[in-house]
Formats: C-alpha cells, structure tokens, sequence
C-alpha cells in the first residue's frame, strides 16, 4: 500500500451484497463518500456545521474502477490523499480488502466549493485539508 494522509477501517454489512454475494457497486460511492466525511472530522470540520454556514463541498465528478469485489463480512482499508487544482479537489481514494491488502477499488472525486450557492473558493476547506 502507498501511503495516504487519512485511512479508516469499515466492515462490508450483509445487506450490503447482491444475490452473487458481493458488494454491489453503488455501495462503494458511500464509502468513500463517509471516509471523505470523516476525513473532515478529523481535521475538526463537521460537514453538516459547514453547511449550516452556507459552505457546501459538492461531488462535480467521480471516475471508478472496480479491481476485485468485497464480499460480506469483509473489512476493508478506505484511503485518501488530496490536491487542489484551482477550485477544484481532487480525492485519490482507495480500497483495499483489509486481510490481505489488494486493491478493489480506485476512485478520483473532483469537488468544488459552493458558498452561498456562489461556486467559490473555500478557505475554510482549504485550512482544513492542509491542517498539520
């Protein structure tokens, strides 16, 4: 595994798998969707607080790759790294099956600030992805 500035550790729910007992595909937007969330939270910005104040990190495109399946009861490694390129975030995000560490899942996420409903840059984002 490459390294990553965050990493957390989610379990697959039975619920989660279709009828071939894999993870369906959507589920993995949710993933990497909540580990961006608590990636946040861990540099103390609460995505719902934010809003609150009218700053709204909103998904403008994603680009997928699904390399081997999750299956139920798995856990799994959800990593990220970012960059910034003009308003843009750029999210690298990563799965990988906790067990034996191979990649299932590669996914790059644009977002961009929206502030008042006004596309906008976000110094708020910005103090917060590159806290130390």
């Amino acid at each position: 595994m490459k390294p990553y500035i965050f990493t957390t550790e989610i379990a697959v729910r039975d619920y989660e798998c279709d009828i071939e007992g894999i993870v369906n595909n959507a589920n993995y937007m949710h993933y990497i969707e909540h580990t961006r969330h608590l990636f946040l939270r861990s540099r103390g910005v609460s995505f719902a607080e934010m809003h609150s104040r009218g700053i709204d990190a909103v998904v403008a495109r994603v680009e997928m790759q699904y390399k081997i399946p999750l299956r139920c009861d798995d856990v799994f490694l959800s990593c990220l790294n970012v960059e910034k390129q003009g308003i843009r975030y750029i999210f690298y995000q990563d799965i990988y099956r906790k067990g034996d560490e191979r990649l299932c899942f590669r996914a790059k996420v644009t977002l961009v600030c929206l502030v008042n409903g006004q596309l906008s840059n976000s110094n708020e984002y910005d103090d917060a992805i590159w806290k130390n």
